[in-house]
């Protein structure tokens, strides 16, 4: 008999970045895979911070969706309504978190009257999602996975997204019960897996972002592809792509512009959605940064070549977030065989990894003398063998097919 899983989460396909598309992956390689799958979710808003179409006019409902697969497995997706804030701030995102979470109990007990999963897997952020897989578990005894994509609570408490101890300390218990009940614990790097292990006093799986090596790849002529996108071809381009918030220290980027302003051919691409978006544009237009130029989102079918006309890619994030989020724009970076341009402490993940496999630069986050410098130094001279590094280690380490079989070893699904 074929095993049911059920995923609760409000990040899912077809959200293209972050948390949902890899939830979204997972499911749909299960179901490929002969399972029998169901997810409970919103509808997909991610980076915009608002409901996409064509969901738009059905978001104030639930909603379900089933696909049917020739491995006999199968997929049914519940959309719950959700508040999703066109301008997240700290408090915004609290009542989005628990305005998702009220509706989806509803779900969740509508469920344990008719279903019986063998596995329930929990993501978060957000982090009390954790309380629903407890209460499918108890009714139900099925097997409880809380996977950490974010460590939610040290995020908002380093950047300052709630500054009341009391409230952070409550948090912690809550997030403790969760740990205390789960009965297998994952994280996407091995320092989130030590750290998450130091407070729930367990071993904690890791399990990590991948990327699928087929669909992002290196492309040879680059000059080409700059042309199709509207640069010179001997531009020299400066690229971040992903979600645009206050967490990544973004502002960085068009101090580096503002100093090599007066370099004609050095261009700065913005490209993703997120709530700092607008704020970046109206500084990048009073400082008159004519080499920033701002891209929405790229179309799924035109992102691998999007990716391969950058000579630098920025992954940056302040100090206090360096150790607390894996940055799940490193995995298509590292497949389409990019330069990675990477702000993290010495202590953290990512500083480890790039500097090991050699594939990629790493600067001290939040010092702009050194990313400055740093991005010259990536220009100026050939970076080709880290760039070979970097497309090796995605194939060797970061394949779906290779993580799924390993997670799945792991926790016996």
């Amino acid at each position: 008999m074929k095993k049911r899983v059920l995923l609760i989460g409000y990040n899912f396909h077809p959200e293209l970045t972050g948390i949902g598309k890899y939830s979204g992956e997972m499911m749909y390689w299960l179901a490929n895979n002969g399972y029998d799958c169901s997810v409970i979710t919103s509808y997909p808003y991610y980076p915009h911070w608002k409901i996409q179409h064509p969901y738009t006019k059905q978001r104030f409902w639930y909603k379900t969706e089933r696909e049917q697969f020739q491995s006999g497995g199968r997929l049914t997706i519940y959309r719950c309504p959700m508040y999703v804030p066109a301008k997240p701030s700290g408090l915004k995102r609290i009542l989005s978190d628990f305005s998702f979470l009220a509706t989806a109990i509803c779900k969740v007990i509508q469920l344990i009257s008719h279903s019986k999963f063998d596995f329930v897997c929990v993501v978060a952020p957000s982090f009390q999602f954790g309380l629903l897989g407890i209460l499918y578990k108890k009714f139900r005894k099925s097997e409880f996975l809380y996977h950490i994509q974010d460590m939610q609570i040290e995020a908002a408490r380093e950047l300052q997204l709630i500054k009341s101890k009391q409230l952070i300390n409550f948090l912690f218990k809550i997030e403790k019960y969760i740990f205390d009940k789960a009965d297998n614990i994952s994280s996407i790097s091995l320092t989130m897996t030590q750290k998450i292990q130091s407070k729930a006093n367990k071993k904690i799986i890791i399990f990590p972002n991948w990327v699928d090596t087929k669909i992002f790849y290196p492309i040879k002529n680059r000059a080409v592809l700059k042309e199709k996108f509207g640069f010179n071809s001997f531009d020299k381009i400066i690229l971040y792509s992903g979600a645009i918030g206050e967490k990544q220290g973004l502002d960085a980027i068009l101090k580096s512009a503002q100093i090599y302003k007066n370099q004609k051919n050095l261009k700065f691409i913005i490209c993703g959605s997120g709530p700092y978006k607008q704020k970046l544009h109206i500084i990048a237009n009073s400082l008159n940064l004519s080499n920033v130029v701002f891209f929405p989102l790229q179309p799924f079918d035109k992102f691998n070549e999007f990716l391969n006309i950058a000579d630098v890619h920025l992954v940056i994030q302040k100090a206090t977030a360096s150790d607390l989020v894996m940055p799940s724009k490193l995995t298509t970076i590292l497949a389409v065989g990019g330069l990675a341009l990477i702000t993290a402490d010495k202590q953290s993940d990512l500083y480890s990894l790039i500097t090991q496999f050699n594939m990629g630069l790493v600067v001290e986050p939040e010092n702009q003398e050194a990313l400055n410098n740093a991005i010259i130094q990536a220009i100026a001279n050939d970076k080709q063998i880290l760039m070979n590094n970097a497309r090796t280690y995605a194939e060797d380490f970061l394949s779906i097919d290779s993580v799924m079989q390993k997670f799945k070893r792991d926790i016996n699904l």
